[in-house]
């Protein structure tokens, strides 16, 4: 039980031992991919019996809500405090980038491959949200609805659908000009990013970085 708002030895005790158990499942994760994420093996490695390691997360599923969780929520916040700074567009496209860079197998976790049979509950849902409202917000510039495409041009077409398929934006007010906009940011760049990050450019003879740049100027000019 916490303590007049400190927690107890035991809490603390707890939370030391569930944050090697994830750190240990990153380690995993980075040679054998999510889908070979064993708890026993890292009960294992840790020298703790199954049943003992499943009074921490009691099943893996669990284990990988919680590291998906994090990553979200980290990602979140780099691009919330990237906002907050004064960013446009451009800037937290290179947050994401950084991000990215930073931690692969973190990136991969939450853009890569699904796990099978790995369903994310909806409150992950709610804090992926958070970075495409994010997106949104820098998505529509003074003059936005000047944007508007003409009649026939195929982002028309684009943007009459997202005006009616709105969902993946949630509840935020943008025009179907900056749907049209975020939506592209966002799935050009992860675009770039899944090939760089998994080394497809390797031996290709270009820098990923001029690439990444060009697109950048390209979506936000």
């Amino acid at each position: 039980m916490t303590v007049a708002g400190k927690a107890t030895p035991r809490e603390r005790y707890r939370a030391q031992v569930r944050a090697e158990i994830k750190q240990r499942a990153w380690d995993q994760i980075a040679t054998a991919g999510a889908p070979g994420l064993s708890l026993n093996a890292i009960a294992k490695q840790m020298g703790m019996s199954g049943p003992a390691l499943y009074r921490y997360f009691a099943s893996r599923d669990e284990l990988i809500t919680e590291l998906i969780r994090d990553a979200y929520r980290s990602l979140a916040d780099t691009i919330r405090t990237a906002a907050a700074s004064g960013a446009d567009l451009a800037g937290l496209g290179q947050a994401l980038r950084a991000w990215a860079l930073d931690d692969p197998q973190r990136y991969f976790l939450v853009y890569g491959t699904p796990v099978p049979g790995y369903h994310a509950p909806d409150d992950i849902t709610l804090i992926a949200s958070e970075i495409m409202d994010a997106l949104l917000n820098a998505a529509q510039p003074a003059g936005a609805a000047a944007d508007t495409p003409p009649d026939g041009d195929p982002d028309a077409r684009l943007e009459a659908h997202l005006a009616q398929h709105r969902q993946w934006a949630a509840d935020h007010p943008a025009p179907p000009a900056a749907l049209r906009r975020a939506l592209r940011f966002w799935t050009r760049l992860h675009g770039i990013l899944s090939l760089e990050l998994a080394g497809h450019f390797n031996g290709m003879g270009f820098d990923p970085v001029e690439l990444y740049e060009s697109e950048l100027r390209h979506l936000t000019r």
